[in-house]
């Protein structure tokens, strides 16, 4: 896909560690990104500390697309715990035709400067964006 030529911000801080942001000192669960109203840069949205997988979903707008990246942590079958980074690229079927072209040819420039990504996930509805789903995909990158 062609690239729409909108990048990531300069002073968006944490890409170039959000491993070391999410994982090695706990600051966020998780990161939400957005074009910005210009749609020339992908700037932080909202960051919270909030462990509720439930919060961080219904902090995706239901009809306007954005980027993400949560924290997963969940138990395997066999005890221990695990932790994956996952990147999600929001879409809702719900969205307008103009954002979610912005947003599929952006995709790559936010994703490059992210590092630490276990799993990425495309999401055009809440059942991709499920618990169920998330941690089905991440069961599977354990085995």
């Amino acid at each position: 896909m062609a690239s729409s030529h909108i990048t990531p911000t300069p002073d968006l801080h944490l890409t170039p560690t959000l491993s070391h942001h999410l994982k090695l000192k706990k600051a966020y669960k998780f990161i939400i990104f957005k074009i910005s109203d210009d749609s020339k840069e992908i700037v932080i949205e909202k960051t919270s500390e909030s462990k509720s997988y439930d919060d961080f979903v219904s902090a995706l707008p239901p009809t306007d697309c954005r980027f993400a990246v949560y924290d997963f942590t969940y138990e395997m079958p066999d005890g221990g715990e695990r932790q994956k980074l996952c990147f999600y690229s929001w879409s809702p079927d719900t969205a307008k035709v103009k954002p979610k072209m912005l947003y599929a040819s952006s995709k790559d420039a936010i994703r490059k400067r992210l590092d630490g990504i276990n799993i990425e996930i495309q999401c055009t509805d809440l059942d991709e964006v499920s618990h169920k789903s998330v941690l089905e995909k991440a069961m599977r990158t354990s085995r």
